[in-house]
């Protein structure tokens, strides 16, 4: 392989110190309530996960409980990376140790070959240990984990398959979700040197991008493809509103995605797409003044729909990281600055309430019922992500990002 498919793209610009503003979130007191709110959780996940077995947080439920999930949940990477985010911030070793626990309760995924949720899981917890810590162990179980991947990439297909339920309705499903788990492809490569992770990665955003997109930069939530052929056999939805609506946190996943991968690749193609979708997001007519997304943005009962306060984090982390890449990157910071204001001022659960989460007013699933305005921990999680990189943003640092392995020009 050429070598620039595995030397990812380096950051070369210097970033700007932005001067204070009505809508300049407190970093430091941001991290300091993050904190906070972790110790009151890990007291929570104490006394469950005694008699449970199970290891992460995930939610609360209706009646106000904390819920845990087991290794093999699509969320249970989330804490453990949440807990090196806040090692990143402060370095103190307490931090590191207890990241370094709930890392370990999940490594059996490296095997499970049934999921395509691995870099959710495997890049978010080991994925920031290596960076942070480099230990040879935990490159070891990102290989594992990126080897246990790719046996769900379809070659007719030219993506991983993405659910193995309901198979009554889709042959072959790939999701938008599925953007966010080529991370930790891209960083197999990086790691070992072999291509066919990247090589792989590069395929599968190649379909999504070809496949997922209408004409005005939206996306599907599902393809379902016939896995013989590769043809597109239906085009759906299944947490959005309807087929052809714009289910919020899979724009989020698609602006995110398509960044990542120009980071990982240099292909301004990738760049472009990130900001098309970027664009489609920031003018919807259905976007609320503070950028907090509705659920879906063509939910049928907007204004009286519910905030998705993932999706808004995760469109915040992205636009900070495409703002270091794009022309337009002073209107994405500043796109990404008012997100973090309003959830820091206005979505954050006061200290310690809401079982430890941070913040409040996120949607699972609405059309299913599950998890409609909790506190979910993966918001939590890019919330924490935004926050580093609004940070290094802010003092002016040629850093490398947080939320992965490789980040610039660290290397592995």
């Amino acid at each position: 392989m050429a070598p620039h498919k595995f030397c990812f793209f380096f950051f070369s610009c210097l970033f700007l110190i932005f001067p204070v503003t009505a809508q300049n979130t407190d970093t430091a007191k941001a991290f300091r309530h993050a904190e906070k709110q972790a110790e009151v959780l890990l007291k929570e996940i104490r006394q469950q996960a005694k008699t449970s077995g199970l290891v992460s947080p995930r939610t609360l439920g209706p009646a106000g409980a904390l819920e845990l999930v087991a290794p093999g949940d699509w969320t249970s990477g989330f804490f453990p990376g949440l807990l090196w985010y806040l090692y990143e911030y402060n370095g103190e070793d307490v931090w590191r140790k207890k990241a370094e626990t709930f890392t370990a309760n999940i490594e059996q995924e490296k095997w499970n070959a049934g999921t395509h949720d691995m870099g959710f899981k495997i890049y978010c917890s080991y994925g920031n240990g290596y960076r942070l810590t480099k230990n040879r162990h935990y490159k070891d179980v990102i290989i594992q984990a990126a080897g246990t991947l790719i046996k769900r990439f379809n070659p007719n297909v030219g993506a991983i398959r993405s659910w193995d339920h309901n198979k009554d309705k889709w042959d072959f499903p790939v999701i938008i979700d599925n953007m966010m788990n080529l991370e930790l492809l891209f960083a197999a490569t990086e790691i070992t040197g072999d291509s066919v992770y990247y090589d792989i990665a590069v395929k599968h955003a190649n379909t999504t991008m070809k496949n997922h997109f209408r004409e005005d930069y939206s996306s599907y939530h599902v393809i379902g493809y016939d896995p013989g052929t590769g043809t597109v056999m239906k085009k759906n939805t299944h947490q959005g509103f309807s087929d052809a609506s714009s289910w919020a946190r899979g724009q989020a996943w698609g602006l995110y995605g398509y960044t990542m991968c120009y980071r990982a690749t240099g292909d301004e193609t990738y760049l472009h797409h990130a900001e098309k979708i970027t664009n489609y997001i920031l003018h919807h007519p259905n976007m609320p003044e503070d950028l907090v997304p509705y659920w879906d943005f063509n939910a049928p009962e907007i204004p009286d729909e519910e905030r998705d306060v993932s999706a808004a984090v995760v469109i915040a982390s992205g636009l900070y990281e495409l703002s270091t890449y794009s022309k337009q990157g002073e209107k994405y910071r500043k796109a990404a600055d008012k997100i973090i204001y309003a959830l820091s001022t206005q979505y954050t659960a006061p200290g310690g309430e809401a079982k430890g989460f941070i913040l409040l007013h996120s949607v699972g699933s609405k059309p299913f019922g599950s998890e409609v305005d909790v506190p979910l921990i993966y918001a939590d999680y890019y919330y924490l992500e935004a926050l580093l990189r609004k940070k290094d943003l802010q003092e002016g640092k040629v850093k490398n990002y947080p939320g992965g392995v490789h980040r610039g020009n660290q290397g592995l």
